[in-house]
């Protein structure tokens, strides 16, 4: 599925994500500054948390709590092996039942679970977003 959209619009992509997802581990890639984070934010208010969603660029892992949903908030960034977030536990995130909503999944590519939901965002020349959302399949990337 592929879904165009502007900030004014932002709340219908992530209904449009949360809709077309048939897990809970989303994954998204995009180049720096295409929005993963302002979607990533729209998304968990629509999960029912209303308090800040920030990048965790620096700490890799943001933690927000509904009454109906624990949400975890990766950005992996900065790491330059594997090794760095095997040491923070993270396949205990990935093989639980909560959300997970991994930036730059592509750096921990080989500890991702098979069955996944990719987002791929891109700009477009007038400014706007197009999402691609492959949704619970088997990835080989």
């Amino acid at each position: 599925m592929t879904y165009t959209y502007d900030l004014s619009s932002l709340p219908q992509a992530a209904t449009a994500v949360l809709s077309s997802v048939s897990g809970k581990t989303l994954l998204f890639y995009g180049t720096m500054g295409v929005g993963k984070t302002t979607l990533i934010k729209e998304i968990t208010k629509q999960l029912g948390y209303h308090g800040l969603v920030s990048s965790p660029t620096f700490s890799l892992i943001n933690e927000y709590t509904t009454e109906k949903a624990l949400i975890y908030h990766f950005d992996f960034y900065r790491i330059e092996d594997e090794k760095e977030v095997l040491d923070m536990g993270v396949e205990e995130y990935l093989y639980d039942t909560h959300w997970n909503l991994i930036e730059w999944p592509e750096k921990i590519s080989k500890l991702l679970p098979t069955i996944k939901n990719e987002i791929f965002l891109t700009q477009n020349n007038d400014g706007t977003r197009t999402l691609k959302i492959i949704a619970g399949e088997e990835v080989t990337s």
